[in-house]
């Protein structure tokens, strides 16, 4: 198994609704703390409607204001909320901003809670909006550089672009998408996506998490142009407790105690499958890594934080990742 090269993590930022504002700087902070402390990425999750992050193409706006070297993602923009020429506009007026360290994550399919929320998102095309894989394409398309208008030129002492502006030629390369079945992978990789493999996943020729996940990534290398090149990162959810104290490592425990009854079966008539969180010393949680055929595969990782912990909590799992974990995976720091 190969060393790992690249260590990343991933927040969900929740904030309480009477004082916003101090839930975000926590993220801020935390993410300025990843780079401190030698991580390759940080990526923050989306949440709509939610007490999470709504807009992390503003939060990674301003992180990058506050980083030099950390790569930026988003793991992941549902685009069943977005307009792609929009949301292009955005992704690359931000990579812009972070001298080209922008990793967008990107998923599909219609928004959660749909026929809740369809009338104040989409009141006059709710029903014939596509949430399909093209809507993914046409932001690739964007990305890339496709035409967007027939009108370019000089109007009076306006300059029009037929194109999305500021074009940022990196950005393509570092376009991911999240995806949890084997169709997703194979789209991604044909469309010459990195792949975010997801830690909730379809349950279609094992009933086993760490089997399915390896089925993902043979799938998806399987159909990149990069073949085993082709850049797979896995998502888990980690906990180390070296530094932790007493009070701390029991309310962890507690944590993944109430989430693991929910990673023994599949659920739905989709056959959903959750990843069991990893609780331990750097040591067992490194070991249990290492055995599981998903981790065996890739190269590089971003490691979830837990939905509920406090900002001193997300501290000291930070550093135990970064200084005890990412060592004993062969992780040094110098990518």
């Amino acid at each position: 198994m190969a060393p790992l090269r690249k260590l990343g993590f991933l927040t969900i930022g929740l904030f309480d609704e009477d004082d916003p504002r101090a839930g975000h700087e926590s993220t801020l902070e935390i993410i300025e703390l990843g780079e401190q402390l030698g991580f390759d990425s940080a990526w923050v999750r989306h949440r709509h409607l939610q007490f999470g992050i709504s807009s992390p193409i503003s939060i990674l706006a301003a992180a990058s204001q506050r980083t030099s070297r950390i790569a930026l993602g988003t793991a992941v923009i549902p685009l069943g909320w977005e307009n792609p020429l929009r949301l292009a506009e955005d992704l690359a007026t931000v990579d812009v901003l972070t001298g080209g360290r922008l990793n967008p994550g990107v998923s599909v399919g219609p928004p959660m809670h749909y026929d809740s929320v369809k009338a104040a998102l989409y009141p006059d095309t709710a029903d014939i909006e596509d949430f399909t894989y093209q809507r993914v394409d046409r932001l690739l398309g964007f990305i890339r550089g496709d035409v967007a208008s027939d009108f370019s030129g000089v109007e009076g002492i306006e300059v029009f672009s037929p194109r999305v502006q500021p074009h940022s030629p990196g950005l393509i390369d570092r376009m991911w998408y999240g995806g949890g079945s084997l169709g997703s992978a194979q789209w991604a990789a044909e469309h010459g996506m990195n792949f975010l493999v997801s830690n909730v996943v379809k349950a279609e020729g094992s009933a086993d998490f760490a089997e399915i996940q390896l089925s993902h990534i043979a799938r998806f290398r399987a159909h990149h142009p990069a073949g085993p090149n082709a850049r797979v990162s896995q998502g888990l959810v980690v906990i180390p407790t070296d530094s932790a104290t007493a009070e701390q490592r029991a309310k962890y425990q507690a944590y993944v105690d109430t989430r693991t009854p929910r990673t023994a079966t599949t659920h739905g008539p989709r056959r959903m499958m959750f990843a069991p969180d990893i609780i331990g010393t750097s040591e067992e949680i490194a070991a249990k890594l290492q055995a599981h055929l998903g981790f065996q595969q890739v190269s590089e990782v971003a490691f979830a934080l837990p939905f509920t912990f406090g900002h001193a909590d997300y501290i000291q799992i930070l550093t135990d990742i970064a200084t005890r974990l990412g060592p004993l995976l062969g992780w040094s720091g110098q990518e």
